[in-house]
C-alpha cells in the first residue's frame, strides 16, 4: 500500500496555522472594521478548515489519490465539503449572527447556491494551499533522504573497488616475498621494510579518506615499482611530474591497478620492461598518462582485468560523466591516458 512519510515537525504545522489565522483576522478584521466579528468568523472558520486538511492529506489523498481512484476521491472530497458547509452554517446561525453571510452586504438563507458556492470555495482555497505546502515541504525532505541514500550508497561501493585493490596487491607481492626468502635474498629485508610502508599508507593514511595529496600517492607508487622491480631483472620505470602538483588532491589509490597491469601485461615474456608514468596538468584537468612496451609478436590483449574495469567504476561514481579515459595501441606500446577535474587543498 502506497503511504506519504508525513515527517514535518510539529511546530512548522503550529506556526502556518497561527500565522494564517493571523494574517485573515487582521485582513476581515480591517476590512469590515469589525474585529470581533472578524475574530469569531475565524475561529470557527479555521475549528473546520484544520481538520479537513489533516482528513484529505491524512486519509482522501493515500486511500484514493495514490491508488489512482479519482472519482472517489472526488466524491469523497464533495462529501467533506458538505459536512463542513453544514457545521459552519449551523455554527454561523446559533453562535455568531443570523445572517450567515454578513460580507455579502445582503441577507442570505442558509443553502442558497450562491452560499454554497462560496463556502466551498472558500474551503477549497485554503484546502490547495496547506496541501501544496505540505506537500512540497515533504517532497523536499524526502529529497535529501534519497539524496543521502544514493550518497552512502556510492560511499559503500567505492570502498568496495579500493578494498578489492589491496588483496590482489598484497597476495601478488607476498608471493614475491615468499620467492626471494627460498632463495635466501639479501632483498627480503628491503621488500619487509617497503612493504609495510605500504600497508602503513592503505591500513592506517587513507582510511575513511576521500582524496589524499598526489604527493603522498605518488610516493605508494613509487614504493610499489621498487618491489615490482624485484620480479623483473630489466625493467626502466620513470615518473615525470610536468606541472607543479604540490597542492593538487586525488582519490586515494586512483592510478596503482593501472600501474599494475602494465607490469602484469608489459612483463609477459617481456626481456627489457619500459614503464613510463606522466602527471600534468591540461587547463583545469589533471592527466595521468602511463605507457608500457609489450612483446609486439605475443597477441594484444585488450586489459579488461580487475584494474581497468576497477578504475572505471570508480572513475564514475566519483566524478559522474565528468572524466576521460582513453587506451590505445601505437606501435609496440600500450597508452592509457586519465584526466580528472583539478581538485586543489584549500
Amino acid at each position: 500500500m502506497k503511504k506519504i512519510n508525513f515527517q514535518i515537525k510539529l511546530k512548522y504545522h503550529l506556526w502556518f496555522w497561527i500565522i494564517y489565522f493571523l494574517l485573515n483576522f487582521l485582513r476581515w478584521g480591517a476590512y469590515f472594521n469589525d474585529y470581533s466579528y472578524s475574530l469569531k468568523s475565524n475561529l470557527i472558520e479555521f475549528a473546520l478548515h484544520i481538520p479537513l486538511v489533516y482528513f484529505n492529506l491524512f486519509i482522501l489523498v493515500p486511500l484514493f489519490v495514490l491508488k489512482s481512484k479519482y472519482f472517489k476521491y472526488t466524491l469523497s472530497l464533495i462529501s467533506s465539503l458538505s459536512v463542513v458547509y453544514l457545521l459552519k452554517t449551523g455554527l454561523t446561525y446559533f453562535i455568531i449572527s443570523k445572517n450567515i453571510w454578513p460580507e455579502a452586504n445582503r441577507d442570505y438563507k442558509p443553502f442558497e447556491i450562491n452560499h454554497i458556492v462560496a463556502v466551498c470555495i472558500g474551503e477549497l482555497y485554503v484546502l490547495a494551499i496547506a496541501t501544496s505546502i505540505y506537500l512540497m515541504l515533504t517532497w523536499l525532505k524526502e529529497r535529501e533522504r534519497n539524496k543521502s541514500i544514493l550518497e552512502n550508497q556510492n560511499k559503500i561501493k567505492l570502498k568496495y573497488l579500493k578494498n578489492q585493490i589491496q588483496p590482489h596487491f598484497f597476495f601478488n607481492t607476498l608471493n614475491n616475498l615468499y620467492a626471494l626468502s627460498l632463495e635466501s635474498s639479501n632483498k627480503v629485508p628491503d621488500v619487509i621494510i617497503k612493504l609495510s610502508k605500504l600497508m602503513e599508507y592503505v591500513l592506517y593514511d587513507i582510511e575513511n579518506t576521500k582524496y589524499v595529496p598526489l604527493i603522498n600517492e605518488i610516493d605508494y607508487i613509487q614504493n610499489y615499482i621498487e618491489i615490482e622491480k624485484l620480479r623483473f631483472e630489466n625493467v626502466e620505470v620513470s615518473i615525470n611530474l610536468e606541472s607543479n602538483i604540490d597542492t593538487i588532491t586525488v582519490p586515494p589509490l586512483l592510478f596503482i591497478s593501472l600501474i599494475e597491469n602494465a607490469f602484469k601485461h608489459g612483463g609477459l615474456n617481456n626481456e627489457n620492461l619500459k614503464i613510463k608514468i606522466n602527471f600534468r596538468i591540461i587547463k583545469s584537468n589533471l592527466e595521468f598518462e602511463i605507457i608500457n612496451n609489450f612483446v609486439i609478436s605475443q597477441p594484444v590483449k585488450s586489459k579488461k582485468g580487475i584494474g581497468l574495469s576497477n578504475t572505471k567504476k570508480r572513475l564514475k561514481l566519483i566524478y559522474k560523466n565528468d572524466f576521460i579515459i582513453t587506451q590505445m595501441i601505437k606501435f609496440n606500446f600500450y597508452v592509457i591516458k586519465i584526466q580528472i577535474p583539478l581538485n586543489n587543498e584549500d
